[in-house]
């Protein structure tokens, strides 16, 4: 006892120290970004002030030849530590990592949800080599590395579900606006003002950039690519149909949305019907795990064969891979698709 209390001694020691250590060093880079921004924007700004105190010339203005610097112009860095910003550059995947947080709604830069998966990561290594094997604590690691990104997954189920929900109220509030004689540009607006987000927040931004000059066409394109989801495609196609061939539009928003209700009441059942399954799962994933404990407790000595031999980690491995992949095949079972 006195050796397992020594060993998490020291790996609590360990891990505070490398999280102390890991802060400090993200602090410093931060700090020195913040120092090149800062000196960048003064340089800016100088140049500016120096420009601007310069004569213009003649019909320079008049023609609107003035050029001024706007933050809608400026692209969004990816992190704020200019090392990271420029590595993750080099990656495909970060514009689907970009795309997910936004649709989660979430404002993190994609240096920082990154990061996190790599603090996570190594910090899940230094506590599975105490535990596990090798091969076993590099899995583990590689697992606990997509932690953040399933919380970004999760938050984006959740919004996409609450959309799915309120969706087909604003699509009657829709088709009320354009039988009493509102054209679709200001019944997007009323319902933008009307209903709870995220179906506002979305519609809100649709309309603004349909004002201001990109279209309907190319703002709803955009609003079917952040809300990857069957009834808004379906939305989408009856509008575009709408503007081609023309037609009763409140009828079809109106259609549209009372099937969307049927929907999402079978959906409500088969969810209800699978929540046993689903509580199986956990029950059986978290059943093993709980006697173990116990036995931990009852009797140390017959559970420490287990974490002194190396057959016996390798089969801790093993049973704890098995529960994992056990837990995922009972949900894919239960997760039934209307």
């Amino acid at each position: 006892m006195i050796l397992v209390s020594s060993l998490v001694f020291f790996l609590v020691i360990f891990l505070l120290a490398s999280i102390l250590t890991a802060i400090a060093y993200l602090a410093f880079l931060k700090m020195k970004a913040d120092q090149s921004d800062a000196e960048r924007s003064d340089f800016t700004l100088s140049k500016s002030l120096d420009r601007d105190l310069e004569p213009e010339p003649e019909g320079q203005e008049e023609l609107g030849f003035r050029i001024e610097s706007s933050p809608i112009l400026q692209s969004g860095r990816l992190s704020s530590i200019t090392f990271w910003d420029t590595m993750l550059a080099h990656f495909d995947f970060v514009s689907l990592l970009q795309s997910r947080l936004d649709q989660a709604d979430l404002r993190w830069s994609v240096g920082r949800i990154t990061s996190m998966m790599l603090l996570v990561g190594v910090i899940a290594l230094a506590v599975l080599m105490r535990l596990l094997p090798l091969w076993a604590a590099v899995l583990g690691a590689a697992a606990a590395m997509l932690a953040p990104y399933g919380y970004v997954l999760h938050l984006r189920t959740k919004r996409f579900t609450k959309f799915r929900e309120n969706f087909p109220d604003a699509l009657d509030s829709l088709a009320r606006a354009l039988r009493a004689g509102y054209p679709l540009s200001a019944g997007m607006e009323m319902i933008a003002n009307e209903t709870a987000p995220p179906v506002s927040a979305e519609i809100r931004r649709t309309s603004a950039e349909a004002n201001l000059g990109r279209g309907w066409p190319h703002a709803l394109e955009n609003l079917g690519r952040r809300i990857p989801l069957l009834e808004v495609n379906l939305f989408i196609a009856a509008v575009q149909l709408h503007a081609r061939t023309g037609g009763k539009l409140s009828e079809v928003m109106s259609g549209l949305a009372e099937n969307m209700r049927e929907a999402n009441a079978l959906q409500g059942e088969v969810r209800a019907l699978a929540a046993y399954g689903k509580l199986t799962g956990v029950i059986l994933t978290i059943l093993p795990i709980g006697i173990a404990i116990m036995m931990l407790i009852v009797s140390p000595g017959y559970m420490q064969v287990l974490f002194n031999d190396p057959t016996g980690k390798n089969l801790i491995a093993i049973a704890i891979g098995c529960l994992v992949v056990a837990h995922f095949v009972i949900r894919k079972i239960v997760d039934i698709k209307v």
